[in-house]
């Protein structure tokens, strides 16, 4: 997934005289906290809500307010895993799509990376989850996925979180199966450290087994 099929039509650019007050109507409408100005179909950057607290006359222009702006801006071809760092390193609501002559394309939200987020990680997909501990030098998500594949299962989604000044890496998984025991046994015989377990059919049974045999007791 690129940069330009996750452009949102339903937000559109800010004009460079448009008035403060129109800057914050449109804010509240899209329940953003950023927008892009443009001159004349020219991207100046991003424009906050924070710069406008100090602002006591709604009825200027952005261009007589005399505003700073923020010209962070994402390629019309870069991944997805791109526009995600931009947004954790700008914390920006939207994030402005340029194509490589700099011409401005529109507008990505906030809202619309966390919806493809979840298709990428699999979230509405029904499995189990597994958090593996590993060295760093000695991770292979090639050898896991054998393992898991020797179960009849398969990797829906994966990611690994590093540590800084540390060799521990965590690695989660999720597989295409509730039942995981299976997983985990095998996982454990070639000494991988299993940190924890989600959705695992087996365990929630147990749980379950119990709720009902308290209930029972309670009945008697």
């Amino acid at each position: 997934m690129l940069a330009n099929g996750l452009i949102s039509e339903a937000i559109p650019p800010l004009n460079y005289l448009d008035t403060i007050q129109r800057v914050l109507d449109r804010m509240d409408e899209f329940r953003v906290s950023h927008l892009p100005v443009l001159d004349d179909g020219a991207y100046l950057g991003i424009l906050s809500d924070d710069d406008l607290i100090e602002i006591a006359d709604y009825s200027i222009s952005i261009k007589d307010a005399d505003l700073r702006f923020n010209r962070v801006f994402i390629d019309q071809y870069q991944h997805i895993y791109d526009v995600i760092q931009v947004f954790s390193e700008s914390h920006l609501s939207v994030l402005a799509v340029l194509d490589e002559n700099r011409s401005y394309l529109g507008v990505i939200s906030i809202n619309t990376i966390i919806e493809h987020l979840g298709k990428i990680a699999a979230i509405k997909e029904p499995g189990g989850i597994i958090v593996l501990e590993m060295d760093s030098k000695n991770s292979s998500l090639g050898h896991i996925a054998q393992i898991i594949e020797s179960e009849n299962a398969q990797i829906l989604s994966s990611y690994i979180t590093s540590y800084l000044d540390s060799t521990r890496t965590e690695i989660t998984i999720k597989v295409n199966r509730t039942d995981i025991s299976g997983i985990l046994s095998s996982l454990g015989r070639y000494g991988y450290n299993i940190l924890a377990t989600y959705n695992n059919i087996k365990e929630d049974s147990g749980a379950t087994d119990r709720y009902d045999q308290l209930m029972n007791y309670l009945s008697i």
